[in-house]
């Protein structure tokens, strides 16, 4: 997970910058962004939507995601208090993860940004036409 430069002026709208005045806030901000933006964590979040997921299922569940990137997505999505992993004393032992309530609730903000990219798919891909002419 990169996050933004500090000096970064990251802004959607005017009423932004309102809601993130302390800097410690716009740098959760970005933060936030950076790790929901990157290409594996949504798919890890998706995968444990259904409950309880142990590590081989995560990696058969996400094609393409290496061994290393898996559990730093996940160390990553656990530091933020998404995602919660649980080890059991078996053996061989056996770790599970799975979405905090916190994580359940990234949910609404996911479909609101799938709802907004569909309601403008044909002007961004009229605006890519044009761009890539």
């Amino acid at each position: 997970m990169t996050a933004l430069p500090a000096e970064t002026n990251f802004t959607l709208d005017p009423d932004a910058d309102a809601l993130c005045r302390e800097p410690s806030s716009r740098a959760l901000v970005r933060d936030v962004f950076s790790l929901t933006s990157d290409k594996w964590s949504m798919s890890v979040i998706r995968a444990l939507a259904a409950g309880p997921v142990r590590f081989t299922h995560l990696m058969a569940d996400i094609p393409g995601i290496s061994h290393r990137m898996l559990t730093r997505t996940l160390r990553a999505l656990e530091r933020d208090g998404l995602v919660s992993r649980t080890s059991y004393p078996e053996s061989p032992p056996r770790v599970e993860y799975e979405l905090t309530t916190l994580g359940t609730t990234l949910s609404e903000p996911v479909r609101a940004f799938i709802d907004w990219t569909q309601r403008h798919r044909a002007e961004i891909e009229e605006s890519r036409a044009r761009f890539d002419g």
